[in-house]
Parts: C-alpha cells; sequence; structure tokens
C-alpha cells in the first residue's frame, strides 16, 4: 500500500461514486471532439467501448481511494494499454484519460476530496508512464509439464477429443488431477490469456477454451478415486462481479479429492445469497474468488456482512484468485483468516486454519 496517498472516508467514496457517470460521458465526449477521427473505424459502438474503458479505469481507481492501494491501477493501464496498442490506438490516449478525468473530478468534488482523487489519478499517471515499457512483476506461474502446450493447442481449435485424451494419459500414469489442474491445464489457460490479451485469438477461443476445460475436469473428477469423507464443509463461491470460475472449480475438486463436503456456487454469486446460503449450511470454511482488484470491497463487504449476520459463529473465511495471488497483504485488510495461492495451498491453508478458528 503506498503511504504517501491519502483516502477518502464513507461519505467521500459516495460522492465519488455519485459523479463517476457523469465523469465518464465528459470525458468520453471529449475524446470524440478531440481525436474523433482515429475512432471513426469503430464506428458507433466505438463511444461506447471508450465509456467502459472509463468505467473500468474508475472501477480500478476505488482501490486506490478506499485502501491506498495504487499497484493494481497501474497494472491495469499496462494491460489496457497493451491491448489498445495491439489495437492500432495510441497509448498516449490512455495517460491522456487519467489528466482529464482529474481535471473532472478536481472541479466536481469538494477540495478535500477532489484533492485525494486527483492526487490518486496523478500518481497512476506517473507509475505507468514509468513502467509502461518494463517487463511486468507477476507471482511465479506453476510449472508447466510437457502436456501443457499440447493441451493448449487442443483447446485452441476446439478438439475437446484431444483436450480429454491428454488429461486422461496423465491420469492413467499415476497423476492426481490436482497436479494435471495445476501443471497442464492452467499453464495452459494463463497462455491462451496472454495470447488474447496480444490480439492473437479472439475472444470466441477463449470462451471456448474455457468451456472445454470445464467439460474436460468434469470427466477426470468422476474418473478420480473416492477419497474417505473428514467431516468438514467448505462453501466456494466467485464474489459478485468475479465471473472468472475456472480456478474456483479447481479449488472445489481439491477440497472433494481431500474429504471435504463441499458446496460449489460458481461465478457472479450475489452477496445477499451468498451470507443466507452460509447461515443456512453452516460450512467449516468459506472460500472466496477474487479476480480483479476492484472486487476487494465486495469480498470485504461480504465478510463484514458475514460477521454482522453470525458474529463469533461465523465459519473461517480464505480468499484467492488472480488479484489476492498478486497483493496478498490484502487478506487482512478485507478480514479474511487465510489465502491460497491455488488449489492445493487453498486446502493446506484450510486444515491450517481450521483448528484455529474451532478452538476455544
Amino acid at each position: 500500500m503506498n503511504k504517501d496517498l491519502k483516502t477518502l472516508d464513507a461519505n467521500g467514496l459516495l460522492h465519488f461514486q455519485s459523479v463517476q457517470t457523469e465523469a465518464i460521458n465528459t470525458v468520453t465526449a471529449r475524446f470524440y471532439a478531440t481525436h474523433g477521427s482515429i475512432y471513426e473505424r469503430f464506428g458507433p459502438r466505438g463511444q461506447d467501448a471508450c465509456r467502459e474503458d472509463l468505467a473500468f479505469h474508475l472501477e480500478f481507481l476505488r482501490p486506490v481511494l478506499e485502501f491506498g492501494l495504487l499497484q493494481p491501477m497501474v497494472d491495469y493501464l499496462r494491460w489496457l494499454g497493451s491491448v489498445l496498442t495491439a489495437r492500432d490506438i495510441p497509448a498516449e490516449h490512455l495517460a491522456q484519460s487519467l489528466d482529464w478525468l482529474a481535471e473532472y473530478f478536481g472541479a466536481a468534488m469538494a477540495s478535500a476530496e477532489g484533492t485525494v482523487v486527483v492526487a490518486a489519478l496523478q500518481a497512476a499517471r506517473i507509475k505507468f508512464v514509468e513502467s509502461y515499457n518494463a517487463p511486468p512483476v507477476l507471482p511465479t506461474p506453476p510449472e508447466a509439464w510437457p502436456e501443457a502446450p499440447r493441451f493448449e493447442m487442443a483447446l485452441l481449435v476446439g478438439n475437446q477429443r484431444d483436450a480429454l485424451s491428454i488429461v486422461s494419459e496423465c491420469l492413467d500414469e499415476g497423476r492426481s488431477l490436482i497436479e494435471v489442474e495445476l501443471h497442464v491445464i492452467q499453464p495452459a489457460l494463463y497462455n491462451i490469456g496472454d495470447k488474447w490479451q496480444n490480439n492473437q485469438i479472439t475472444v470466441a477461443q477463449e470462451h471456448m477454451a474455457t468451456a472445454i476445460v470445464q467439460s474436460v475436469m468434469t470427466v477426470a473428477l468422476l474418473r478420480s478415486p473416492p477419497i474417505s469423507p473428514i467431516d468438514k464443509r467448505v462453501l466456494l463461491a466467485c464474489v459478485e462481479g468475479n465471473n472468472h470460475a475456472v480456478g474456483l472449480r479447481m479449488v472445489a475438486d481439491a477440497f472433494l479429492l481431500s474429504g471435504w463436503d463441499v458446496q460449489y456456487l460458481g461465478a457472479n454469486v450475489p452477496t445477499r445469497a451468498l451470507v443466507q446460503q452460509v447461515a443456512d449450511w453452516k460450512p467449516d470454511l468459506v472460500g472466496l474468488s477474487v479476480s480483479f482488484p476492484q472486487q476487494f470491497r465486495v469480498v470485504k463487504a461480504v465478510i463484514a456482512e458475514l460477521v454482522e449476520c453470525l458474529g463469533h459463529a461465523r465459519p473461517a473465511i480464505i480468499v484467492g484468485g488472480l488479484a489476492i495471488n498478486r497483493f496478498t497483504q490484502l487478506v487482512e485488510a478485507v478480514g479474511a483468516d487465510a489465502s491460497g495461492a491455488d488449489a492445493q495451498a487453498a486446502v493446506d491453508s484450510a486444515h491450517r486454519i481450521i483448528g484455529k478458528h474451532d478452538g476455544p
């Protein structure tokens, strides 16, 4: 967290949120008045895409204003810059959008609040420009087995039969499903995500790969040997707004194959429904998946509601996903008990914290 940046209180955050739509519309109009000739090729959809990008700017700005956490926004800007460059849009326009947003919020918000927002946008712009061409610092990915490239190719061409055959070969050799998911499936999906980012494959191919993986994992799970139950329950869910559920499916498999009773709620679970399901089922552990930094506030709200609803009876809570893996220092800030970098690490962390949470 950046200690030099000030944060907004609850009222400031509400005011910031109340003027976001007008900020987005104002800056979009300014872009088209200034650079309209560059964006003509995108047609009517272009302005909608511009508004969507600016909305994401502000979603990533929220953790800066609430937690003082600048790096997620910088990482997002670098990612978006590479996507725009691959589509022949000048990266300088990205920095300019931050300048224009700062001008808007500086004028639209009260002096003290506006100063905080402007400082956050300026800090993000400076770090983005300084680091744009530097290689990203990312968590160490899992080791890819030799089968991973073949599996990736099967996904990209839509060959579900070959994808299943590769996984079956690994299982026949005595490797566990959790190992195969970590060292074959996960590296393949990471590479596919990188290729989409660099405009090397279509979004349809990326979605097709995800769908095939989910089918293959289901078949492979049915092949795995049964495990004796250990009389522990875990409920797993992607927080509201998180539609990336494949990683959480891997976590669900790991818990099932470790003897846990698992309820897997999948992607984008509304907070109220999630809290009610926890209250009704009474699991020993709740696992929450967070893919993007703007979802930190959602997971924090879920945990706060679980505390309010269940008090000391609330289950232990573990968090994971791409955003948490990148910024593990926020585990305590959102109120969780632990995190897990991958499926097996999540199970290992669960076994460590359950005893402490159930203690006298």
